[in-house]
């Protein structure tokens, strides 16, 4: 991970491109070394804890409550047609309605590793466009936080399950399953905001009177994977919910940055080889095998739900630079991407092939992104020398 790390960010291209290629280095679909799956998958699966707990921690309900007029509504609708776009393609395809869904709401979401890096790179994090951008994606992160939740008790009839008798799914279990899950999840937030707010950031002081710095650092670790842990014994909420109102509720402490600041080399090294391992799930023959089916989805990825953000930022009311950086920032998929594939590949949703197209878009349109942030830059400059054509 570290070598091709680095030459990617020798290159120009965000690391994750890198790891990902790392990944696919030493998977079993490529000769030569093969790591250990199930032990990557292990160490990935604290890497998606860490990266939903760095989520929660950075999340700020000021930010997104300053720029909720344009970020809410366009980033739900931007969704819902990258969504509606997968599952065309899925439909298509010959795919089941649970794949189409799954592989569409997976291309709708983008990295916030990767747009918080370009924006940076930018030196647009702290502008208004920024701002927005970052906003529309914890708009789209809350949305996928929410389908993690919901896609479980929603299988079965999304799969198209049949009973014996070849009778349609009995909805009456599943709107039972589905409310005892909302259910569980409501109590399970209840609980982390109202208890978790008044005991964590006391112990949180606690500690940090202790003078330890290790130790500062241990508790900050054993909340967050303590949390996702209870989520997922107690409530049959996922690790990733979990994980993300942990980093919620520290996010409330006034040590929150100091937090932040001790896990972020524990955050950074997991979340490599979660990279990693999601590379050694993706079979690289489907480049050959299926050319015109990555093509279809990098063009959904950087094309498709770009100008579909373009236009709805102009349909709200704003200028020609904001839609730009709001739409270059889409022109990529990332992490949620890789854990909504995996999850619909756990469920029997999604098959392995529309995994390998997500990991496959992934690769490719993170690696376009700078690119696409130059030619909406161009786009942005020739509208405005056409004012006309905006009318």
């Amino acid at each position: 991970a570290f070598p091709l790390g680095l030459a990617a960010q020798r290159l120009r291209l965000p690391p994750l491109v890198g790891y990902l290629l790392a990944g696919v280095a030493v998977g079993p679909h490529t000769p030569g070394f093969v790591a250990d799956t199930s032990l990557a998958l292990q160490l990935a699966e604290i890497g998606v804890i860490l990266l939903m707990f760095g989520v929660g921690l950075h999340f700020s309900i000021k930010d997104l409550w300053v720029v909720r007029r344009i970020a809410v509504p366009g980033a739900v609708t931007q969704i819902a047609a990258a969504t509606a776009m997968g599952a065309a393609l899925a439909y298509f395809w010959g795919w089941s309605i649970g794949a189409g869904l799954v592989f569409g709401l997976a291309l709708s979401v983008a990295s916030t590793v990767v747009l918080l890096r370009a924006l940076a790179e930018r030196r647009a994090l702290d502008s208004d466009n920024g701002r927005i951008a970052v906003g529309w994606l914890i708009v789209e992160d809350l949305a996928m936080v929410l389908t993690l939740v919901l896609l479980p008790p929603l299988a079965a009839a999304l799969a198209g399950d049949t009973a014996e008798s070849g009778s349609s799914p009995a909805w009456d279990q599943i709107a039972l399953s589905l409310a005892l899950t909302i259910g569980k999840v409501v109590i399970f937030v209840l609980l982390v905001l109202v208890v978790g707010r008044r005991l964590i950031p006391r112990l949180l002081a606690m500690v940090a009177r202790s003078g330890s710095r290790e130790l500062f650092t241990l508790s900050v670790l054993a909340i967050a994977l303590g949390i996702a842990y209870a989520a997922v014994e107690l409530f049959d909420v996922s690790f990733a919910l979990g994980a993300f109102f942990a980093g919620v509720v520290l996010s409330e402490s006034d040590l929150s940055y100091q937090a932040a600041a001790d896990m972020l080399p524990l955050q950074d090294a997991f979340a490599v080889l979660f990279f990693v391992s999601v590379g050694m799930l993706f079979d690289p023959t489907i480049l050959v095998q299926d050319p015109g089916w990555v093509v279809a989805t990098v063009s959904v990825i950087l094309f498709g739900k770009s100008i579909a953000a373009f236009a709805i930022v102009l349909a709200l009311g704003r200028p020609v630079t904001t839609a730009s950086t709001v739409s270059a920032s889409l022109a990529q998929i990332g992490e949620f991407s890789f854990i909504l594939a995996a999850l619909g590949v756990t469920l029997g949703l999604l098959p392995d092939t529309g995994k390998d197209l997500i990991i496959a878009g992934a690769l490719l349109s993170i690696t376009l992104n700078p690119f696409a942030f130059a030619a909406f830059d161009g786009l942005a400059v020739w509208l405005k020398r056409h004012p006309r054509l905006l009318q």
